[in-house]
This record gives structure tokens, C-alpha cells and sequence, in this order.
């Protein structure tokens, strides 16, 4: 069965569905296996309907779509076709097209191994989907609270007298399991939480080895302690076919051949290493992740099962490591951490920026392009890449603060909108900036784009003090409405596309029109008007 394309929210058991009683829902034919999950709801009439599936789904459907006289093979061909597209189970709904569960369809489907759900006739499709999204509404604020309860202890750790232990038994606290620092040597040098049984403890450090980035000053040599074989580019995982690394592409057990540690080696092996792979070893899941100081410290976690969330909370436990294992004895770490004092006691930006490397700074957004939020691990790859280690994770956003002197250029796989060069006293308009940078980047599928790149306009020739007033005074009507504001803004930076600005903005297009609309009535103009938008944008070009 092919991995379901994983949803923003955690998928639901089907017991959990089936729990409900104000459904009525019964499972008719297939396994009653509790690691059933759902992750969505779709109904659909289709006589094949693989082409519309994306795998984990509860596959609702009236038999429509049954012929008159369909036989065992009509329904074997349909399940068939379900289980193909990797869909966790079947919903047929009694009435009004059939009296019961056709017995073919209850037969295909035990043959077959999909569950069977039958939904009585009081119940509607609707309300199947709705019952669902709450369940996984619920699950989600569960996995919210658990992470945010788990960060805030993690970072609690790290301030600790001893950060690196502190920080490990937090982490294994938090996965009910083990967590281990290796060294560059591969030497374990911090362990906390329940000491696994040796197999375990071997695949661990085995897949330490297989994200540890190499380096000339750690060459490899064995020793008792040191568990790997002697080329890592033919290390093998303790369960070929069950390691997963995280760079699609890159397969463990294959290596250049030349010496290892020679500099064409060295060069090949480090780009080919993933960031964090995973196995499973004797029902214990396992996970290594190579810590962004880039000085070979890989964190390893071993726990008897996988709980949502749990790779968030590792990948803040190894950001944190990569901190207290590599920038705290570098200048430029106890500057930002001299930064960061200065500011929580009541220093001004301006009089910290100059412990950061400089007076003017650009503000960078970005994305990653598909619909996954980035994790910390995630953020941290987009500022090494813009060449600055001061990020923040916003949601589904990355902010970077990046030094004027440093070129900031398109990042594969991310989205970026860059502010102009702004002080310290400009950070706030600076964000800002980028922010819209970043939306309008979107809407036009460009990878990146910059604010205010565009020569003297015939807008910089009137005085600042009265383009504000007239923009204010324009605008005032809908003052008390900043996400009227925002809209018209991106309407009109879009050329009036009501669907660019719905992509923008992550809302409907007929939210957008009403919008608009809304917008018209409150400035009493015709927004079709050439020279009303021409008005118009300039105001909001000073708001």
C-alpha cells in the first residue's frame, strides 16, 4: 500500500469513528485492526475511483455507481482498485439506492483485507466528514499542546547549569525512550532515558554513521566503542530496506571507492550525507539527526512507538544541541548571546545590533514550496544557506535577518521575499516589507523578490508629509479594517486577479470579491477606474 500523502493534521483511528454513536456507523467486513487510520473523507461514485484517490482515505459512496446484476467481479475489481490507491477503509451508506451492504461488496472486501463500514440511512455523508474533522481537530490541538509543553521544557534544559545532559532527559522524557549524543568519533558521549537491549543500541549507532557528516580532522578509526565498519559510504542500517533518510534520492550502501578520508571523498560523501534518517529495529522506532554545527555531533533517539510530534520535539532538541555543542565557543555565538542578554533587559535594537556584525540588515521571508510547515531543523537549513544563524519560525514562515554586505539569492525549494537594507529602528517596516515581498513572490510563483526594486518613481517627488496626510485621509474609511486594507493592497499589486490574490492571501476567491466589494462601498469608487487605482495604490504605497 502506497504511504498516504500526509495532511497538516494527524490522522484518526477508525475505532475513534466508529466510537461515535451518534453516527451509527458498523464495521461489516474487514479487519478490526486498531492501527487502522483515516487521515480524510471523500465521497465519491466513481466505478473506479484510484484515480482519485491519495491513499488513507474513508471512501464514501451510495452504490451508484453499481450496475444492475453486478456480480463478485464487479465488486472484486472495486476493492481491488481501493486497496491499490492505498485507501485505509469503505463507507457504503444504506438507502436510498441500496436496501443493504451488497453480500459481494462484504465478501470483496474481507477477501481483500479493507474495512467495511456500514453508515445507516439517518446518517449522511456529511456528517461522517464532519465528526472526522473533529476528531482530528481534537488530536491536533492535543499534538499542539503536547509540542509547545515539550519546547518550552527544552528550552528550559539548555538554560540549565549542564545543558547538554539536561537537555537529553528532557528529550527522552518527552518520546518515552532513549536519547543519545555521538561524538565525531562516533563515540556515545551523553545517553539518558532506558538503556535499550544491545541490538538496538548497535542499529543506533549504526545509523548515526549514515547522516554524520565526515570531516579531514575526523577521519575514521575503529575502535571498541566505535561501531562502525570501516567505509561509512557502505554503511549498512540494521534492517535493510527499513532505513529512510530524509533526502530522497541518497541510498544507504552505496560509496564512492576512493580511500576515504582524501579530499575528493571527503567532498562526494559530505554532500551525499542526509540530515536525518530513520529504522526500526526489534518494534523500537529509531532516529538520527546530524547537528547543524556541521563539526560531526549526531543526536540519536531510540522509542518503542511513534507518537505525533515526536519528530518536532527532536528537531528542537537537535537544534538546541547544535547550539550548545558548537557556536558557544565561537566570538559570533557570544555575540548574538550578548545580544539577546541586552535585550531582554531593556537594551534598544540599535545599541545590540552592532554585537550582530552590523548596523543595516535585510529582512528575509521564506516558504518551502509544497504545503508542509518548516520545521526548526528546516529554518535553520534556509539561514545557513542565506549565510545567517538568527531565525525565526512563524508559523509557516521563516524569517532570516540577514547583514546588509551579504547577498541574499534564490534558495531551491523555498519561496523568499527580501526587505530593503533598513537600522535597527526600521526592523518592524522591514518585516513588513518582506512579508508582502513574500506574498506577492507566491501569487506570481516567482522564487524570490525584493522590495523596492524599481527606479525613481514619480511618487518619490512629493513630499513625504503630504503623501501621508493624503493617504491617510484617503484611506480613512476603512482604517478599522486592516484585512481590507491588506486585500486591496494585493488586489491591485496583482492587476485585479481575483485568483493570484486568493493564492496570496490563503483565503477563497469569493472572500477576496467580497472583499473588493466591501471596499468599493466604504471609498464610495468605482474600483474599475483606472485612475482610482492609480490613487489608490499610491496611498497604500505610504501605509
Amino acid at each position: 500500500m502506497p504511504d498516504p500523502a500526509v495532511p497538516p493534521t494527524p490522522p484518526v483511528p477508525l475505532d475513534a469513528l466508529l466510537a461515535r454513536a451518534d453516527l451509527g456507523l458498523r464495521r461489516i467486513a474487514g479487519p478490526a485492526d486498531p492501527a487502522v487510520v483515516v487521515h480524510w473523507a471523500h465521497t465519491s461514485e466513481m466505478a473506479d475511483p484510484y484515480p482519485y484517490l491519495l491513499g488513507g482515505e474513508l471512501l464514501l459512496s451510495a452504490g451508484v455507481h453499481v450496475p444492475d446484476g453486478a456480480g463478485a467481479g464487479y465488486f472484486d475489481a472495486y476493492v481491488s482498485r481501493i486497496v491499490a490507491a492505498g485507501g485505509a477503509a469503505l463507507g457504503f451508506g444504506v438507502a436510498p439506492v441500496h436496501d443493504t451492504v451488497p453480500g459481494a461488496l462484504v465478501e470483496a472486501c474481507e477477501m481483500h483485507g479493507l474495512p467495511l463500514v456500514e453508515v445507516p440511512p439517518r446518517t449522511t455523508f456529511s456528517a461522517v466528514a464532519r465528526a472526522l474533522w473533529q476528531l482530528m481537530a481534537q488530536a491536533r490541538t492535543a499534538e499542539l499542546r503536547r509540542v509547545t509543553e515539550a519546547q518550552q521544557s527544552l528550552a528550559a534544559a539548555a538554560a540549565r547549569p549542564d545543558p547538554v545532559p539536561s537537555v537529553l532527559q528532557q528529550l527522552a522524557r518527552r518520546l518515552g525512550g532513549r536519547a543519545v549524543l555521538y561524538g565525531p568519533e562516533g563515540t556515545r558521549l551523553v545517553g539518558a532515558g532506558p538503556e535499550p537491549g544491545e541490538e538496538v543500541r548497535t542499529a543506533l549507532a549504526k545509523l548515526a554513521e549514515v547522516v554524520r557528516p565526515p570531516s579531514p580532522g575526523h577521519l575514521r578509526t575503529p575502535s571498541p566503542e566505535d561501531p562502525r565498519p570501516p567505509s561509512a559510504g557502505h554503511t549498512r542500517a540494521s534492517s535493510p530496506g527499513h532505513t529512510r533518510a530524509s533526502s530522497p534520492g541518497h541510498r544507504v550502501g552505496s560509496g564512492p571507492d576512493a580511500p576515504a578520508g582524501s579530499p575528493g571523498d571527503l567532498h562526494a560523501d559530505l554532500a551525499a550525507r542526509p540530515s536525518s534518517a530513520s529504522d526500526t529495529v526489534a518494534g523500537v522506532r529509531l532516529v538520527a539527526h546530524a547537528l547543524g554545527n556541521g563539526e560531526g555531533f549526531v543526536l540519536g533517539t531510540a522509542a518503542p512507538q511513534r507518537d505525533a510530534g515526536d519528530h518536532t520535539i527532536a528537531s528542537v532538541a537537535a537544534v538546541l544541541l547544535s547550539l550548545l555543542t558548537g557556536e558557544r565557543h565561537s566570538g559570533s555565538g557570544a555575540g548574538r548571546s550578548s545580544a539577546l542578554v541586552r535585550l531582554l533587559l531593556g537594551a534598544a535594537p540599535a545599541q545590540v545590533a552592532p554585537l550582530l556584525g552590523g548596523d543595516r540588515w535585510r529582512v528575509v521571508h521564506g516558504r518551502p514550496e509544497g504545503r508542509a510547515a518548516p520545521d526548526p531543523v528546516t529554518a535553520s537549513a534556509l539561514g545557513a544557506a542565506l549565510g545567517s544563524s538568527l531565525v525565526d519560525v512563524a508559523g509557516e514562515v521563516v524569517r532570516v535577518l540577514v547583514p546588509d554586505g551579504r547577498a541574499v539569492e534564490r534558495v531551491p525549494g523555498w519561496t523568499l521575499g527580501v526587505s530593503a537594507a533598513a537600522a535597527p529602528r526600521d526592523w518592524p517596516a522591514a518585516d513588513t516589507q518582506a512579508a508582502r515581498a513574500l506574498a506577492r513572490a507566491r501569487a506570481t510563483r516567482a522564487p524570490l523578490l525584493r522590495h523596492g526594486d524599481r527606479p525613481t518613481a514619480l511618487t518619490d517627488l512629493v513630499p513625504p508629509a503630504e503623501a501621508d496626510a493624503h493617504a491617510r485621509a484617503l484611506l480613512a474609511p476603512m482604517e478599522q479594517s486592516p484585512a481590507l486594507i491588506d486585500t486591496l493592497r494585493t488586489w491591485l499589486s496583482l492587476h485585479g486577479s481575483w485568483d493570484r490574490t486568493a493564492v496570496a492571501l490563503d483565503v477563497h476567491r469569493n472572500t477576496v470579491r467580497q472583499r473588493i466589494a466591501r471596499c468599493a462601498a466604504l471609498l464610495d469608487a468605482d474600483l474599475d477606474d483606472p485612475d482610482v487605482r492609480m490613487e489608490l495604490w499610491f496611498a497604500l504605497r505610504r501605509t
